[in-house]
C-alpha cells in the first residue's frame, strides 16, 4: 500500500481518491502481511489448488494456515463482532471447499477466497435482525447556496491529522474513531463503503454483490464518504474542545 497522508488531507480530497488512507485509518488493511512467511506465489497457489482438488488433508490445513488469518480479518471488518465473523468464515470455507471444481483459475486463489468471504458476510448481514438506524440525511453535512459548508468547524487537532511516526496512541485513537464512525453509517451505505474502500471491490463488482446498479453504488459511496467525514468532524471537534479545556486547566495550574 502506498504511503498514507494525514487523515484530514484524505477526507478533504475528491470522493474517489482516498481508499488507501481510509484503509490505514480503519486499522484494517485488506491483505495484512504474514510475518512468518512471504505471500504465496502463483505457482504456490496452483500447486495448493491441485492438492486440494486431490483431497489432500494437508493441503486443507495449509490453506487455513496461510489464508485463514487474512480471511478472518475481512470477516471481522464486515461483521463487526467476533462471533459473527467466525460464523461467516466457516460458511465461506465450506462454500470454497465445495466449489473448488468450479474455480477456473482466472484469478488468484487468494482473490477468489476473499470474494467468497465477502459474499458469506453479505448473506449473514441480510439475515440478521437489523439494528435501528439513523437516516443518512441526518449524517450529511449542510451546505450554503454558494456550495460552501454551513458549519466547516475548527481544524482537526494536529496530532490526529498527522500523527508522528512514533505516536502510537494518536494512531490507535484515530483508527478507533474511524471504525466507530463507519459503524454509525446506515447498513446500505456502510456496506458499500466497506466493499469499495476497505475490501477493494470496484464499482461493478460491488453492484453485482449487492444487486444494485453501478450508479446506485456510486451515489451511496459518495454519500457514505460525506457522512463519514461529517461524523469524524463532529468527533474531532469534540476532541479539540477536550484538548483546549485540558490546556486551560494546565495553564491555570502554573500561574502564580
Amino acid at each position: 500500500m502506498r504511503g498514507a497522508p494525514g487523515a484530514g488531507r484524505l477526507l478533504a480530497r475528491a470522493p474517489e481518491d482516498h481508499s488507501d488512507m481510509l484503509v490505514w485509518m480503519s486499522g484494517a488493511p485488506p491483505t495484512p502481511p504474514v510475518p512468518s512467511a512471504p505471500p504465496p506465489t502463483e505457482a504456490d497457489e496452483r500447486a495448493l489448488l491441485d492438492q486440494l482438488r486431490a483431497g489432500d488433508n494437508r493441503a486443507y490445513e495449509r490453506l487455513l494456515r496461510e489464508y485463514g488469518g487474512r480471511l478472518l480479518a475481512v470477516a471481522r471488518r464486515m461483521m463487526g463482532n467476533e462471533e459473527d465473523a467466525q460464523d461467516a468464515l466457516q460458511d465461506a470455507m465450506l462454500s470454497a471447499f465445495r466449489g473448488l471444481e468450479r474455480f477456473d483459475g482466472q484469478s488468484k486463489l487468494s482473490t477468489w477466497l476473499h470474494r467468497i468471504v465477502v459474499n458469506a458476510c453479505l448473506m449473514r448481514m441480510r439475515t440478521k435482525r437489523r439494528r435501528p438506524e439513523n437516516s443518512i440525511e441526518s449524517l450529511l453535512p449542510q451546505f450554503k447556496k454558494d456550495g460552501h459548508r454551513a458549519d466547516p468547524g475548527p481544524a482537526w487537532p494536529a496530532g490526529r491529522v498527522n500523527p508522528e511516526p512514533g505516536s502510537s496512541i494518536e494512531q490507535t485513537e484515530t483508527r478507533r474513531m474511524v471504525r466507530e464512525s463507519i459503524d454509525q453509517l446506515p447498513e446500505g451505505y456502510r456496506t458499500v463503503l466497506l466493499l469499495r474502500d476497505i475490501e477493494g471491490l470496484d464499482t461493478e463488482q460491488t453492484a453485482a454483490a449487492l444487486d444494485l446498479t453501478a450508479n446506485a453504488v456510486k451515489t451511496r459511496l459518495h454519500r457514505a464518504r460525506q457522512a463519514l467525514r461529517e461524523l469524524l468532524d463532529r468527533r474531532m471537534r469534540g476532541s479539540k474542545n477536550e484538548t483546549d479545556s485540558s490546556e486551560d486547566v494546565q495553564a491555570n495550574e502554573v500561574r502564580p
